[in-house]
């Protein structure tokens, strides 16, 4: 299957209900996937560093008998040493899967178009897909996904916009509450909107947090700075005032609600250290997720 996954609308909720059964069953058992990848050369272009991201596709890659190739920020200057377009040319000459890291979604589109094998969108800033495949798998794991309303607190990034879709294709009420000027973009609730059409679920956008959060099975945050925006964290600081994470708005989910962040965290500003490692809090769940989610996509993806 020569196919790229650039953003959570290039699959189907049918697609990502698969994929998600898929890695569910694997983890289930605590067996790995086949040897989809025997053979096969993964390269990993990251123009931002990692942790979770890097470790959880390279054991992805190792998992499923393929090899990871790892190049770090300043080897390739994506977009600026070398145009995508050599990028995509080149790696696809070498390699058999290319898994990018990015700031400009821009560049990941034209590298992808020019490499004639398939793209995984490891992060850029447009969105985050597996990022919110993980969010999904461990929603499904503490409760379910159909019916519930999970309330995402915070900036309308790349990690809501992708959330929104994949958890409105799943059923879901998805909530996000965010500052004026940091909303999600209309184009990106409608695209989730008509994912929930399908699904029986719902979308919607507000400004108060504790709305929001009111009756909510999932409290979900994000760094209220991302990388990048480093120049902006004054003004983000004093934008975001109010939408802490913090156990007076946890109070006002569902009892037992899970407190979600796919990390790393700004402690003590978008979310404070008594939620994040409170009883609440399923973010190392997230964060093991994005292994079992990964190579289940990737599996499916060389089938």
């Amino acid at each position: 299957m020569n196919r790229s996954v650039l953003t959570v609308g290039d699959l189907s909720a049918d697609e990502i209900g698969d994929v998600l059964d898929r890695a569910q069953d694997s983890k289930r058992q605590g067996r790995r996937e086949g040897a989809q990848l025997a053979g096969k050369t993964a390269l990993l272009i990251f123009q931002k560093p990692s942790l979770r991201t890097r470790v959880s596709f390279e054991l992805a890659v190792t998992n499923l008998g393929g090899r990871a190739l790892y190049l770090s920020p300043p080897e390739v200057g994506l977009g600026e040493r070398e145009s995508p377009e050599d990028v995509g040319g080149v790696a696809g000459r070498f390699c058999d899967l290319i898994i990018c890291r990015t700031f400009d979604q821009n560049n990941l589109d034209r590298l992808a178009a020019s490499s004639g094998v398939p793209v995984v969108n490891a992060l850029s800033d447009w969105e985050h897909p597996c990022q919110a495949l993980a969010d999904v798998l461990t929603i499904r794991e503490h409760g379910g996904t159909s019916g519930r309303t999970v309330t995402y607190v915070g900036d309308g990034n790349n990690v809501a916009r992708s959330l929104a879709v994949a958890a409105a294709g799943e059923g879901m009420h998805v909530r996000i509450a965010s500052p004026l000027g940091y909303e999600l973009d209309a184009e990106s609730v409608a695209a989730a909107s008509r994912r929930a059409d399908m699904s029986g679920g719902s979308v919607s956008t507000m400004s108060d947090p504790v709305e929001a959060v009111h009756g909510a099975d999932v409290v979900y945050t994000d760094t209220w700075t991302s990388m990048g925006q480093e120049l902006e964290a004054k003004r983000r600081l004093e934008a975001f005032t109010g939408y802490q994470v913090d156990a007076r708005l946890v109070g006002s989910a569902s009892p037992g609600a899970s407190v979600m962040h796919c990390l790393p965290a700004h402690r003590g500003e978008e979310i404070t250290d008594d939620v994040l490692d409170g009883p609440q809090s399923v973010v190392l769940d997230q964060a093991e997720n994005r292994l079992h989610a990964q190579q289940a996509l990737l599996a499916w993806m060389f089938e």
